[in-house]
């Protein structure tokens, strides 16, 4: 019976709660078969042990009503279960134009911060159809299905809630292209590992301080992406390649950067990295974690010694937009459905070109133009984001 052919056929909605146990749903429906009704709609749920399990179908007609109740009743307290069965007519109402998914993290996520987000979607016209939970390790992941208003707006809305009230909350269109979002590429520095690798090479030179004033300076305005990076870069002339090998042992992965990229990789998407820093790093990361893509800037090496200068295409905030486009084409992904991950300033374009552009641990104005926001420290959270729950994490990891 189609959607239009139960619009105004008298329904009733069968509802069983109590302890879960094996072979309620098929119990239920066993009982249900006897009276010949449709099924129009089923929501189940168990929640610490305790089932709520809902099914929508067609009244039965003349007198069969009353003893279906009556089965069902008895059949519920042979179990030990409650059932309430309501009249009505129809199925639920339509969902209103404009679906959304919501992802809010929380670690913890509290009842105070629940009731924050609950009522901002309310108070911009949305209704929440459907809450669940997809984690509850390292964050606590929850999914709301909101319809009746459109993503836009809701994620104005909910990004300025979430700010206000210390949580991270993602907004994505409803549809099938948010299992399709198979690229995923992110920045290297401070977002794939903790730390800056210039500064590892800076530090093997003794030229740490001298660094880290040129990096400050950049960060006043004063010199953009690629003068600074030419003056750090200069700043490490004569180093004897060899160290090379020492700055690659000690890059350290941020905390999840393994399954997140596992369990990607195990779900069918392509990864990639994009850094303002050096090929002599990211080609080690590529080759240790399976990337598809990867591109930095090249630190030049002759007769052994690094010259103080790069070669080839620069990397900045321009170029790792370019390489975003670069990678979804060779991928064949459209490109709104990328997802970027980035910490800093030069990440914007990237984060801004992508379909879902996430600020990873982000500076302030990074976190203010990204799409969405991670701000606690593990790297595989983004996951929840795109509607991967736990359980397909710790498949992923089995596989």
């Amino acid at each position: 019976m189609s959607a239009s052919q139960t619009s105004d056929v008298p329904t009733l909605l069968v509802k069983i709660f109590g302890k879960d146990r094996p072979g309620i749903t098929a119990g239920l429906f066993d009982t249900l078969a006897a009276y010949s009704v449709d099924v129009v709609d089923i929501e189940q749920v168990v929640t610490r042990g305790r089932i709520v399990l809902c099914a929508l179908v067609t009244q039965p007609t003349g007198a069969a009503e009353g003893e279906l109740r009556a089965t069902v009743h008895s059949w519920a307290e042979s179990l030990r279960l409650q059932a309430e069965i309501l009249s009505g007519t129809g199925d639920n109402r339509p969902r209103g134009s404009g679906r959304s998914h919501v992802t809010v993290l929380g670690h913890p996520l509290t009842a105070e911060s629940t009731a924050a987000i609950a009522a901002r979607i309310t108070s911009t016209g949305g209704n929440i159809d459907r809450i669940f939970r997809l984690a509850k390790y390292p964050v606590t992941a929850v999914e709301f299905a909101v319809s009746g208003v459109e993503t836009g707006p809701l994620r104005t809305a909910l990004a300025t809630e979430a700010a206000q009230i210390g949580v991270d909350v993602a907004v994505v269109s409803a549809g099938l292209h948010r299992r399709a979002q198979r690229l995923v590429v992110m920045d290297v520095d401070s977002t794939l590992i903790q730390d800056e690798v210039i500064e590892l090479f800076a530090a093997h030179a003794g030229c740490e301080a001298e660094v880290a004033e040129v990096t400050e300076r950049a960060m006043r305005g004063e010199l953009d992406f690629e003068q600074s990076l030419h003056a750090r870069v200069s700043l490490l002339a004569g180093l004897d390649a060899s160290v090379v090998d020492k700055v690659r042992t000690e890059v350290r992965l941020t905390p999840g950067a393994r399954t997140l990229i596992r369990t990607l990789k195990s779900l069918g998407y392509q990864v990639g990295v994009v850094s303002g820093g050096f090929t002599q790093v990211t080609d080690d990361l590529q080759e240790r974690l399976g990337l598809d893509f990867a591109s930095a800037n090249t630190l030049e090496i002759v007769d052994g010694k690094l010259t103080g200068r790069v070669t080839g295409e620069i990397v900045d905030r321009a170029g790792k937009a370019r390489l975003l486009r670069r990678f979804a084409a060779e991928a064949g992904v459209p490109l709104d459905q990328t997802v970027a991950i980035g910490d800093g300033a030069n990440d914007l374009d990237m984060l801004n070109a992508a379909g879902l552009g996430v600020a990873f641990n982000a500076k302030p104005v990074v976190r203010e133009a990204a799409h969405t926001a991670v701000n606690v420290p593990f790297l595989d959270a983004v996951l929840y984001l795109l509607g991967i729950t736990r359980e397909e994490v710790e498949a992923a990891g089995l596989s």
